[in-house]
């Protein structure tokens, strides 16, 4: 009987220590996963901040220097000429 017993014992020892084992692993992965998010959050507002900052100076240096006017598009009068020559040539 006392041998029944302690095989009964070492069972749930056993599984006691399987549970500590997979609540241990449980809590060691969660913090990573934290860690992870918090390094993510800190890099993702760091370069929120590089970009805004930077925005920023390019609406500061466009204020400075004002984009120069665009060219013109050439006159539609040299399509319409060599269009005309070669239905004169038809």
């Amino acid at each position: 009987m006392a041998e029944g017993n302690q095989n009964i014992m070492e069972k749930a020892q056993a599984r006691f220590m399987e549970n500590q084992k997979k609540t241990a692993e449980r809590n060691k992965a969660t913090a990573e996963y934290l860690s992870e998010a918090k390094a993510r959050m800190i890099k993702t507002a760091k370069l929120r901040e590089l970009r805004l900052a930077k925005e920023e100076a390019d609406r500061a240096a466009a204020a400075l220097n004002p984009a120069a006017p665009k060219k013109k598009r050439a006159a539609r009068t040299v399509k319409q000429a060599v269009s005309a020559s070669t239905e004169a040539k038809s």
